[in-house]
């Protein structure tokens, strides 16, 4: 059994998810707020230190036709933080549509979530579930189908 953390990278936030490869499922964990990169690193070190996961990954975005999406080059940066800072092995993952799924899961869930203010707080860690949840779906019916920038390759 392995845990993995997913984490769904933006500019202002960080949505993170826990999973495990014996139980195949991925559920939200929580979002780290802020754009300086040492309370990012400090809070994920935290996670690492609790979850004491064996694989991160990292959502990957991509554009409708197949190109390099504007972010990608920051989600690649964010990865090879996490590789050189924790020495684990990053993958990624497509995180189409991602964001969009998560908000109709909540969106759907209702209650205190049909607010857009309650909705948007946790969000990301959702869009983060659904990253991860899609390559545990992915990787246990087909294992080696993702680029791993532990060996250098982006």
């Amino acid at each position: 059994m392995s845990t993995l953390l997913g984490f769904d990278f933006g500019t202002a936030r960080i949505g993170v998810a826990v999973g495990e490869t014996e139980s195949g499922l991925a559920q939200p964990l929580t979002v780290i707020q802020g754009e300086a990169n040492d309370v990012r690193f400090a809070e994920i070190a935290k996670l690492i230190a609790e979850w004491n996961p064996a694989t991160l990954v990292v959502g990957m975005p991509a554009t409708e036709d197949g190109s390099e999406h504007a972010m990608a080059p920051r989600c690649k940066r964010f990865a090879n933080q996490l590789s050189g800072r924790f020495s684990l092995p990053v993958k990624f993952f497509d995180e189409s549509l991602s964001s969009a799924e998560a908000e109709d899961m909540l969106r759907s869930a209702g209650g205190k979530f049909s607010d857009w203010r309650e909705r948007k707080r946790i969000l990301d860690a959702v869009a983060a579930q659904r990253i991860l949840q899609s390559y545990l779906d992915t990787s246990l019916a087909t294992p080696a189908i993702t680029q791993d920038t532990h060996h250098g390759t982006p």
